[in-house]
């Protein structure tokens, strides 16, 4: 996007990509992550609800206690989060969508991990569908991070290389997950309720109030529904 557009991105626009990908974001956490999590569990019968009940809610204060102690600034505001810090702001800026690129990849490598350890209710292509909707949403993402740099005045180069880095740690994340898939395979509905969980936390935290800024956030809303059919229909069709 760097390349090819001259200005940055109307605020309007940013907005429902944003909304975009946290539809996408929110489906996969629902279908990819939490339902598997339960079905899983079933041989608990009534009580299968358990592990992914407490793997979400220790991913959500997981991303809690990290964004509260690295030093961050979402898109559009003013105040920095996480501990005080003399680092740049957009050095800021990166920080903050690098810390919810993690759960990402954690979601993917966990799918992965799944098939690796031959878990029949976690297919190779349910594992695609959920690689192919974070991929999808990583472009309007990626374009986000790096249209601003380049407003600021930074150059195209640059600005692509700092957006590209900034989602570098989802197969970082991805392959450390499935290089751990002993220790994850016995505890796999607790690990994909955990992505789940940190990925709700990065929706509702930041996206959610940054795609409602501004007016007309009802069309913002369509966007986020456009990113969470698309999602269900990638995970409904390949997996």
């Amino acid at each position: 996007m760097v390349f090819l557009l001259k200005n940055k991105i109307k605020q309007s626009l940013e907005n429902k990509l944003i909304a975009f990908a946290a539809g996408i974001m929110f489906a996969a956490s629902i279908w990819s992550l939490l339902i598997p999590a339960i079905n899983l569990s079933s041989n608990m019968n009534k009580m299968a609800f358990i592990p992914a009940a407490v793997g979400f809610m220790i991913g959500i204060f997981f991303l809690l206690f990290i964004d509260s102690i690295i030093p961050h600034l979402h898109l559009n505001a003013t105040k920095p989060e996480g501990l005080k810090s003399n680092s740049k702001k957009t050095t800021k800026m990166l920080l903050a969508v690098t810390i919810h690129n993690i759960p990402e990849g954690m979601a993917v490598g966990v799918l992965f991990a799944g098939v690796l350890a031959d878990n029949s209710l976690i297919t190779m292509s349910s594992a695609i569908s959920l690689a192919m909707g974070i991929a999808i949403q990583n472009f309007p993402e990626g374009a986000i991070i790096s249209m601003p740099l380049k407003g600021e005045g930074m150059s195209k180069l640059k600005s692509f290389i700092l957006g590209m880095l900034s989602g570098i740690v989802e197969p970082i994340a991805a392959l450390i997950t499935i290089l751990l898939i002993n220790f994850v395979s016995p505890i796999l509905p607790y690990i994909l309720a955990f992505a789940a969980g940190a990925m709700i936390y990065v929706i509702v935290e930041e996206l959610i109030p940054e795609a409602s800024s501004g007016a007309h956030s009802n069309l913002t809303t369509i966007a986020f529904a456009v990113g969470f059919v698309l999602m269900m229909v990638l995970d409904v069709v390949f997996g």
